[in-house]
């Protein structure tokens, strides 16, 4: 198939814009790096009982568990605020 000059140049003009995002991208590192076994039992309990329910209990454990600890002298930077939002959005 043969692109004429201007469907060569959008086309070069896509492929840099895609090149860009692609180098701009951060890498996603888990907030929590869970053993394979925990991995494991939690896709199991996902699939028995729903995402839904799993991602609720989980989330009620962990809260729990950090109220334990003194967090309100700890100042969270604007891009992990709003990790913590997408989180618990989840």
């Amino acid at each position: 198939m043969k692109a004429t000059e201007l469907e060569s140049k959008r086309f070069d003009k896509a492929l840099d814009e895609i090149l860009d995002l692609f180098n701009n991208l951060e890498n996603d590192a888990p907030i929590i790096d869970f053993g394979q076994d925990v991995l494991d039992n939690i896709a199991r309990a996902k699939k028995k009982y729903g995402d839904k329910m799993v991602n609720e209990k989980i989330n009620t454990v962990v809260r729990e568990m950090l109220s334990w600890l003194e967090l309100d002298d700890v100042e969270l930077a604007p891009e992990e605020e709003e990790n913590e939002q997408d989180d618990d959005e989840s």
